[in-house]
């Protein structure tokens, strides 16, 4: 069963890193190779430095860590002591708040994440609010078989990747404290609530 990022998030196909088949995993795991090769390609509106890549109108707080590749669009605001690395794109207008860990995710236009939030090998669309403290994990730890899979529509899906977070739809609302299990996709417009535990896992087979 193939997972279409176009279902979920309604700017992707006129992204510069639409490909018409391309799963969300493979995006995220391709995503330092992507990037870079996109900011080769930005407009001089960026201020490009060791492959990371600061929109004139956009605010990096001191204090900030932000690693190669990275992209930092229009008017987006990364906050004092958050820590961006493995690959992160913000597109325009997007938040990152003070000491919040974004690793390889992409945020698409005026995606918010608050403080205290860690966001894994994940995709979060437009519009989309991450409460603080949320979590949206990325590996499967306690498990022998750290493969993603994930259930969906009765159908289970094996990614064949060991990481993976979230393809979150536009709009969608994360509430704070919640955590959200390696391999989920949300719909977009989805209001999670807050202290929730999203698992799309496969429930194991009893013995």
């Amino acid at each position: 069963m193939q997972v279409d990022i176009g279902d979920f998030i309604e700017s992707w196909r006129s992204s510069r890193f639409f490909a018409s088949n391309r799963a969300p995993w493979a995006l995220t795991a391709s995503a330092p190779e992507l990037i870079s090769r996109a900011i080769a390609s930005l407009t001089p509106d960026f201020d490009t430095r060791n492959d990371v890549a600061v929109h004139r109108t956009a605010v990096v707080e001191s204090g900030a860590v932000v690693k190669a590749p990275a992209i930092i669009g229009p008017r987006a605001f990364v906050a004092s002591s958050a820590y961006l690395r493995g690959g992160v794109v913000l597109d325009e207008d997007c938040t990152v708040g003070p000491a919040c860990e974004l690793k390889t995710t992409f945020l698409f236009p005026r995606a918010k994440v608050a403080h205290l939030s860690f966001v894994g090998d994940s995709i979060l669309g437009s519009d989309v609010n991450v409460e603080a403290g949320a979590i949206i994990a990325n590996y499967r730890n306690e498990m022998d078989d750290k493969r993603i899979r994930i259930v969906r529509e009765g159908f289970i899906i094996d990614t064949g990747v060991e990481k993976f977070g979230a393809l979150v739809g536009d709009g969608a609302k994360i509430g704070a404290n919640t955590t959200i299990a390696p391999g989920a996709l949300i719909a977009r417009g989805r209001r999670v609530p807050r202290l929730s535990r999203i698992d799309q896992h496969p429930a194991p087979l009893e013995e």
